[in-house]
């Protein structure tokens, strides 16, 4: 291997298939380097549990936990859900923003410990290696970074199942079950296996970990209140709630409903399509909330500008461009737009629909005395004809003109 003077290591680390398997590759082939290993609590839960013990048998000499979960939502989920942001207008971002909060305190951690290098069990097919670099390079420039994927001679994850059999190395996947899986307290997302192929039909009774199947959903609706405040959920059913709990728990009630289920087939950041099957319940009723919201209380020019930069906004989130001048300025737009997001939705979830079926809002731009098809004082008819004599006047000199070229 090259740069034998590596002698400190920072790897980000998960307890997976890949990670497991990385830390004695890196004791093998950067001789005498010490490996530290890091993982951020972003709400994977259990996957946390034994991580410890599991890094130092394998061969690293410290493990840190960082608990993130406050600040991955308040920092990270709560600006792009007030963007409106989903990646090809469906995908709720669940693993792309989770990186760069990793990233970052994993960069922190190696600075303050001298490390020499930082490294991580991205693929070199994967979004994540681009995520976790792009956040590296912004906060340690000139740290060496080891992918482990693009060197190493394991092809496949039934290579590495193979390599942590020989090395005596416990991993939670057999080669049956190898689902390639990532969770946090936004999502859980599923790849790999038979969802390779887009032409078969997702198992989803085996698949689903966090929601229901619309088949076994309750066959009773649900009503729920979701508060919001300056564009921030702040409370269900009247109950104020930390950002955490609030997701946790609408995650639990979502779920039960099979609500935030897609199966999707995106296009990843080196180009290529995969396919993957997402759980994000709570996401999905937040984003509904807020998007219904956003229809009483925004203007129409600033709700039409601001439905295109949403797209550019979870482009960059997507791409792992969070700590850029333009996500920054995107953001600040945004901060402005939320300003009057502030109201109550009530939604009915049922058989994996969440809908808001009732706004209210103390900036509502909903004026009943001028939408009434009944009789009114507000609003004179006869005003609109001069708005389309206006509106049409491009229109109308075109065809004329035309008209009069065709004689």
């Amino acid at each position: 291997m090259e740069n034998k003077k590596i002698k400190k290591i920072v790897l980000a680390y998960s307890g997976g298939l890949d990670t497991s398997v990385i830390i004695p590759w890196l004791k093998e082939n950067y001789e005498g380097a010490e490996v530290i290993a890091v993982s951020g609590n972003v709400g994977q839960g259990k996957e946390l549990s034994g991580l410890e013990e599991k890094a130092l048998k394998t061969g690293a000499s410290k493990l840190y936990i960082e608990d993130l979960q406050d600040v991955f939502v308040n920092d990270y989920i709560f600006p792009t859900l007030k963007a409106g942001a989903k990646y090809e207008n469906k995908y709720l971002l669940g693993t792309a923003f989770a990186r760069p909060i990793i990233a970052k305190r994993i960069v922190e951690i190696a600075l303050k410990e001298g490390a020499d290098a930082i490294a991580h069990g991205c693929t070199g097919k994967g979004n994540d290696q681009v995520r976790f670099e792009l956040a590296i390079k912004a906060f340690a420039p000139n740290m060496q970074i080891i992918a482990p994927w693009r060197t190493w001679e394991l092809r496949s994850r039934e290579d590495e199942i193979e390599y942590a059999a020989k090395h005596n190395i416990p991993v939670p996947v057999t080669k049956e079950t190898n689902y390639s899986i990532d969770a946090n307290l936004w999502h859980i997302s599923h790849e790999g296996l038979d969802l390779e192929d887009p032409g078969n039909e997702a198992n989803l009774k085996k698949i689903l970990i966090m929601c229901n199947t619309v088949e076994d959903a309750p066959n009773t609706p649900e009503y729920i209140t979701i508060d919001f405040e300056k564009g921030i959920p702040v409370a269900l059913n009247g109950e104020k709630m930390d950002g955490v709990t609030l997701i946790k728990t609408l995650n639990e009630i979502g779920g039960k409903h099979g609500i935030g289920v897609d199966d999707l087939v995106e296009n990843r950041v080196v180009g290529m399509k995969s396919r993957g099957v997402y759980e994000n319940p709570g996401g999905t009723i937040l984003y509904t909330a807020h998007d219904a919201l956003e229809m009483l209380t925004l203007d129409k020019e600033t709700m039409h500008f601001k439905q295109q930069t949403a797209t550019k906004f979870a482009e960059l989130v997507y791409y792992g461009q969070w700590f850029t001048p333009l996500r920054e300025a995107l953001s600040a737009f945004v901060d402005k737009t939320q300003e009057t997001c502030t109201g109550t939705v009530k939604l009915k979830l049922y058989k994996g629909r969440a809908t808001a079926v009732s706004l209210t809002s103390p900036y509502t731009l909903y004026s009943e005395d001028m939408a009434t098809f009944g009789e009114d004082d507000s609003y004179n008819q006869s005003d609109s004809q001069g708005f389309i004599n206006l509106f049409g006047l491009p229109i109308k000199v075109k065809a004329l003109l035309d008209e009069k070229r065709e004689k």
